[in-house]
């Protein structure tokens, strides 16, 4: 299921889901410029497991070089597939998150859920050397927030019939629900894959999502005023 767009509009302008996909890209043109010297620039801001793993036994390792890259990891991505695949759903969930929770809290709300997707990531591959680069984990708390909050929302979705192309709308909550159940299993197949080997974060995508829901409604509960009645 691939979707185009949601039958949802915002109430608000989405300055904080512009802003993101902004950044992101005008990074990801930084990254071209690079050259060869790509490599050694994603190893430096991309997330590596084995790296934050051994922190305390190797004393060239500094606290920021080991852990700044949680942040950084979440602008870089690895062509251009996998930026547009990210910002496309950003783009389409992302500015009714940003409408439910005010634009400050929504940056606080991708930033924090995107570090600990990563950290996910980290405890399922700790032996691997692999640069963990991408927005998706951060995008996937956005989706997990949506989902539960306009499950019956409409998305426009192309689904494959086998020959044939169909461009449906269903709800949120089969559009999402689908894509969650993807990643967790082959999530759960990545377990037994090679720690050396790259490929896609399934567990960033799934520690992403749930705690997307979880956070969501915390900052829900906890920090959004509710408006007071007087009499």
């Amino acid at each position: 299921m691939i979707p185009i767009r949601d039958k949802n509009p915002s109430g608000t302008f989405p300055y904080i889901t512009i802003g993101i996909i902004v950044v992101n890209v005008l990074i990801f043109l930084y990254e071209l410029s690079l050259g060869s010297g790509l490599g050694v620039f994603v190893l430096k801001f991309g997330v590596v497991p084995l790296k934050v793993s051994h922190y305390s036994q190797v004393p060239d390792l500094t606290f920021i070089s080991t852990f700044l890259p949680f942040i950084s990891s979440m602008f870089l991505h690895g062509g251009f597939v996998h930026l547009i695949g990210n910002m496309w759903f950003l783009w389409i969930f992302g500015d009714n998150i940003e409408d439910k929770l005010g634009h400050f809290k929504y940056l606080g709300f991708y930033i924090l859920c995107g570090i600990i997707a990563s950290s996910v990531h980290v405890f399922f591959n700790s032996q691997s050397n692999v640069p963990c680069i991408g927005a998706s984990g951060a995008i996937a708390a956005v989706l997990g927030a949506y989902m539960v909050t306009f499950p019956r929302a409409r998305v426009v979705t192309i689904v494959p019939l086998f020959i044939f192309i169909q461009i449906i709308e269903l709800p949120a909550v089969v559009v999402l629900g689908f894509w969650f159940v993807i990643q967790f299993f082959n999530g759960a197949i990545s377990i037994t894959a090679s720690a050396s080997g790259g490929g896609v974060a399934w567990w960033a995508h799934i520690g992403g999502f749930v705690s997307g829901i979880i956070i969501f409604y915390s900052i829900r509960i906890f920090l959004v005023r509710k408006p007071v009645r007087r009499r």
